[in-house]
Parts: structure tokens; C-alpha cells; sequence
């Protein structure tokens, strides 16, 4: 409703993730860097962990929209607990036949799968999002599938994804063997204060916007409200463009922003929702 006001050719705040708004701050950068020099140094596991809202899956999509050809990628995003079988789901997300198949018929696919791209020159690349989610047995279960070889070259290579509680699951002692596996860990954390008005700047520049709209003053203002999360950014940015337009207002200034948090706090029906 406020696009063509403020001459933006698309919602600048959308929460869905989408790779072609990804700003790279200081730690997103460091992030992205880390996953990419675990894949080409073929690190058996990865783990990139991150608070709710941090773009992470929007990461993961950059990335996909960027790995190598030689790569053979399967992403398991639909994790819970209760997974019965977590090589059913990655042969799944590998297109591979998995229905009516015992644990050792699975098991004797899955390893054919790995030494046939191996033999055409490929490494196999397993995402798992969300792998907060994975019971302990199931994290067993991907150390057994990463002792999969051929002689010293690695034929799978392993990036589990997940929030915080994922970094509290690999310090288990039960799990202490899968810890000592892991080559390659990052932890991204909100944004700080400084990359926030970037972040803002860069996505109504992709939507189509040349000139400031948010003051620095909002934009400090957004960083501390929203404690540099960008999920928090997008959802209270599209809101004071909404009241924006409604007031007719050339720029979101602070006051229109705290506008929008006090009303926030008095009406919304989830005022500290994340």
C-alpha cells in the first residue's frame, strides 16, 4: 500500500527469506565465509548456529544459489524430535528411492549413492536446517553416515543449522565423539548497532528506493528496539511505513518510530512476540 508513496517497486521488509535482500554485515560476512571455506576444504562437519530471526536461512539460500557444480546438494529443512529414520529424510531430499526399504538396504543405497558421484568427480553436501530439533541418536546416526570414504577423500560433508539450542546440544557429554568431529562452527548474533541503518539502507535500495528514507536517528532507534534482530528490523520498519503513509510523512523520523513502539506496546495483540 505505501510503495508507490514512497517509490519502492517491492516490500523493502518482507520476513520470508529471500537471498536477493541478504546484507552482509560484519557477522553475516563472517558467517558466509566460514560455511564457504568449510565446503572447499571438504570439513566433514559444519555447524553454523544463530539466534531466531538472524537470516540464517536466508544464508543457507545464498549459498545454495552459489555452490559449486561439482557439488550434490540435499537439504533437510523439516526436522522435529520424534524423526524415526533420518536417513528416510535425506534420501528423500537427495531423490532417492527410500519407501519400503529395511535400515540396511538404506543404509547400502546411501553409500552406493556417495562412491557413484565420487566417481563422477562430486562430493555430497547434506544442509540440515533447524537441527536444534534432532534427537541425540539422530546426531549419531549423521557420525556414522561421515565415516562413509573413499581411502583419505571425504564423500560427504555434513552442515547442521540451527538456533542456540543447538550449541547446547553438542555440549552434552553423550555427544562429546560428534563434537570432536565438528571442523568448522560459527555463531551469528544480531546486528550491531552500526550495521543496522546499513541493513535498512540496502534493502529499500534492492526495492527500489535512491534516497534516505529513515533517519539515523530512527534507525538507532530501530537497532535498540529491535536489539539488531532482523527479523524484529523488517516487521517494526514495515510497520512505521505504514503509519508513514498514513501521515503522509517524507521520512520516518524517531518520533514516527516510537510512535509505532508505544502503540505497539498499548494495542498489539503479541507486543514482545519474536
Amino acid at each position: 500500500m505505501y510503495q508507490a508513496f514512497y517509490g519502492l517497486k517491492e516490500n523493502p521488509f518482507s520476513i520470508q527469506p529471500d537471498p536477493d535482500f541478504l546484507f552482509f554485515g560484519r557477522r553475516h560476512s563472517y558467517a558466509y565465509a566460514t560455511m564457504e571455506f568449510g565446503i572447499k576444504n571438504r570439513a566433514g562437519f559444519m555447524v553454523v548456529s544463530g539466534e531466531i530471526g538472524c537470516g540464517k536461512t536466508t544464508l543457507i539460500r545464498h549459498l545454495l544459489n552459489n555452490l559449486s557444480p561439482d557439488l550434490t546438494v540435499g537439504l533437510v529443512y523439516n526436522t522435529h524430535r520424534e524423526i524415526s529414520n533420518l536417513l528416510e529424510w535425506i534420501m528423500l531430499s537427495l531423490g532417492l528411492e527410500y519407501d519400503g526399504k529395511s535400515n540396511v538396504a538404506l543404509f547400502d543405497a546411501f553409500q552406493r549413492f556417495l562412491i557413484e558421484q565420487y566417481g563422477l568427480g562430486k562430493c555430497v553436501l547434506l544442509i540440515i536446517d533447524e537441527a536444534q530439533n534432532l534427537s541425540p541418536d539422530a546426531l549419531e546416526s549423521l557420525r556414522m553416515l561421515s565415516n562413509i570414504n573413499a581411502d583419505k577423500n571425504q564423500l560427504l560433508q555434513i552442515m547442521l543449522v540451527g538456533q542456540p539450542q543447538l550449541k547446547e546440544l553438542l555440549m552434552r557429554p553423550d555427544l562429546q565423539q560428534f563434537a570432536q568431529r565438528v571442523e568448522v562452527d560459527f555463531h551469528i548474533k544480531p546486528f550491531a548497532v552500526p550495521d543496522v541503518q546499513g541493513y535498512i539502507e540496502h534493502r529499500l535500495a534492492i526495492a527500489g528506493r535512491d534516497t534516505p528514507l529513515f533517519t539515523p536517528e530512527a534507525c538507532r532507534k530501530i537497532a535498540e528496539a529491535t536489539q539488531g534482530v532482523p527479523r524484529r528490523i523488517n516487521i517494526l520498519c514495515n510497520t512505521a511505513l505504514v503509519y508513514g503513509f498514513s501521515a503522509e510523512a517524507e521520512l520516518i523520523d524517531v518520533d514516527l518510530i516510537e510512535e509505532v513502539l508505544s502503540d505497539k506496546a498499548e494495542f498489539g495483540a503479541l507486543p514482545n512476540a519474536e
